[in-house]
């Protein structure tokens, strides 16, 4: 033992390395702390790499000098961003945890970009509910930059990769811009495609060791980002050591015990120990005790390690849990042989398809944030009119024109991944394809017929699609009046299966405004932080913009290094 039973000491010991757990370790390092970070898996970055990368900070301090954002007349204040969430959060969320939100994320979001090679720009993206008192048409959203990879050197080969729904082919990562462009084929459009694919092919010799890519893009170029300032640090990160225990003493958290490679091992924390380390999404038991959706850990499109491992062990010295039955709610394709499900962001709200239920009805409007579909999809699954799984229905013209999920357009069906194959369904008439998804076909027939005379004016009485600003982004701007609607009149027609899952869990342990984990009495236990979603999210069951999860996990982890080396203000 290296001192008084401890392994290994250290002044702050970060439990995961997600985007939150790194910028905590960061954080703490800036403050000459002695810091480890460990990671249960052989691949770090968790969820965040595999994201999309985008935070949500309002008020940002890189919104200032922009064209587009002044053109727009954007202005911000923590006031408007607290009214907004505050509506839309859960009863149960203190206002102290909010304002302690809104106060510090334009504080971390300086921090990082002033102290990391990672690069951030502020997007004109709608607020999810843009409508309410408080919500912004742009510039709470932002995304990272790009960055070259190789400066990683061979940490490169263990940063977990692009999610296959957020990268070209499941292997090269792309841009947004380069997204939109292959979507949409503009003028131009292949010359886009190859290079992209020349990048990647031609990363020699790097190609001969690793299908990886390089060209680090959305959460990759953010969770690259931060390893290269903890390299800078010289900050340990620990593969392959998953967390067993808290260990506390009369109260206090003294540090953890862990396996290394299999092999047991106390770490003293001298200072803290932040638990950072994901939800409990791909737990069957948990989801099963918890969830009112699918207790099947394949329905998340969340990355395999997510078990609750570091909610448990906090559950077990005495932590308070709350919200525990709240998920970041989405749709999702599910492909047979994939460990995780796809998140379906974009196709939704293009024209020419609708969703239906196991009764042949549409449900909702299909353009709606992901959270939204995804909520609904469960509160509306009932017997006779079941949602799990609900059917997106389109037309040659659709087809064509947009991908479904793994569906890509262009690409012939016969030329389809086998597993796409199996799960797509195609009929000469919407009354055959009814048959072959076992829905009735005199109702399909007439939901077809209902949605395509109103999208036919651009409109939608029965679920408004494209009325919100949200809606309309992810539309196609060619299509008018309304750019997610279009009618489904052109053979042959075409079903997919849409299941109601997740990105990962939100509710977890509570945490007071400096991050501190409270026990069920509502006390702080000393030495004990948590961020991200191994925390009750400050945004309760709600989900106010894109970046909502990785936003607050960043700037938690922030706050809770600053506060476990006495830095907070």
């Amino acid at each position: 033992m290296a001192n008084n039973g401890w392994d290994h000491e250290v002044d702050v010991l970060v439990v995961g390395s997600g985007a939150g757990g790194l910028v905590a370790a960061l954080a703490a390092a800036d403050h000459k702390a002695d810091v480890l970070v460990i990671e249960k898996s052989s691949e770090y970055g968790g969820t965040s790499a595999t994201s999309g990368g985008g935070i949500w900070i309002p008020n940002s301090p890189l919104v200032a000098g922009n064209p587009i954002a002044e053109a727009m007349g954007h202005t911000d204040t923590e006031e408007e961003a607290f009214q907004y969430v505050r509506a839309l959060s859960a009863p149960n969320v203190p206002d102290d945890l909010i304002r302690s939100y809104i106060r510090n994320a334009p504080r971390m979001l300086e921090w990082v970009v002033s102290k990391t090679p990672v690069r951030y720009s502020a997007q004109p993206y709608p607020d999810y509910h843009a409508e309410l008192p408080g919500g912004k048409q742009g510039f709470r959203t932002h995304l990272p930059e790009p960055m070259d990879g190789r400066v990683l050197g061979d940490d490169i080969l263990t940063l977990r990769a692009s999610s296959p729904a957020a990268s070209l082919f499941g292997r090269i990562n792309w841009r947004f811009d380069e997204t939109y462009t292959v979507l949409f084929r503009p003028k131009g459009w292949p010359k886009v495609l190859a290079n992209m694919l020349w990048r990647y092919v031609t990363d020699i010799p790097h190609r001969f060791r690793s299908r990886k890519d390089r060209y680090l893009t959305l959460g990759t170029a953010l969770v690259g980002g931060l390893r290269v300032a903890l390299n800078e640090r010289r900050v340990p990160l620990w593969l392959n050591t998953p967390l067993v225990s808290v260990i506390e003493e009369n109260g206090k958290v003294l540090g953890v015990e862990v396996r290394r490679n299999g092999k047991p091992m106390r770490i003293a924390a001298r200072r803290g120990v932040v638990l950072a380390a994901g939800g409990f999404e791909r737990n069957r038991d948990l989801r099963k005790r918890y969830l009112a959706n699918d207790a099947d850990p394949t329905v998340s499109g969340s990355q395999v390690n997510n078990t609750g491992d570091a909610i448990l062990a906090a559950e077990k010295i005495g932590a308070g849990l709350r919200n525990m039955q709240s998920t970041w709610a989405a749709p999702v394709f599910r492909v047979p042989g994939e460990d995780r499900a796809r998140l379906s962001t974009i196709e939704r709200a293009l024209p020419g398809c609708i969703m239906v239920n196991q009764a042949g009805r549409r449900y909702l409007n299909e353009a709606a944030s992901y959270h939204i579909v995804g909520q609904k999809m469960v509160a509306a699954n009932a017997p006779g009119a079941g949602t799990q799984p609900s059917w997106m229905i389109f037309d040659h013209t659709y087809r064509h024109n947009y991908p479904m999920g793994p569906l890509l357009p262009l690409v012939p069906d016969f030329l389809q991944h086998p597993a796409v194959q199996k799960i797509m369904r195609k009929a000469s008439t919407i009354e055959e394809l009814a048959r072959k998804i076992n829905v009735p076909a005199d109702v399909l027939a007439n939901t077809v017929r209902t949605f395509n005379e109103g999208a036919r004016r651009g409109e939608d009485p029965e679920f408004q699609r494209g009325a919100a600003a949200y809606d309309r982004m992810y539309g196609d701007q060619r299509v008018t009046p309304n750019p997610t609607l279009g009618p489904i009149e052109k053979a042959p027609f075409y079903a997919f299966p849409i299941y109601a899952g997740d990105i990962g869990t939100n509710g977890g342990v509570v945490v007071d405004e400096n991050a501190r984990v409270l026990n069920d009495a509502g006390l702080p236990i000393p030495g004990l932080y948590a961020v991200g979603n191994n925390a009750a999210s400050v945004m309760g069951e709600s989900y106010p913009g894109a970046g909502s999860t990785l936003g607050p996990a960043m700037t938690f982890g922030f706050v809770a290094a600053r506060h476990a080396v006495g830095a907070n203000d």
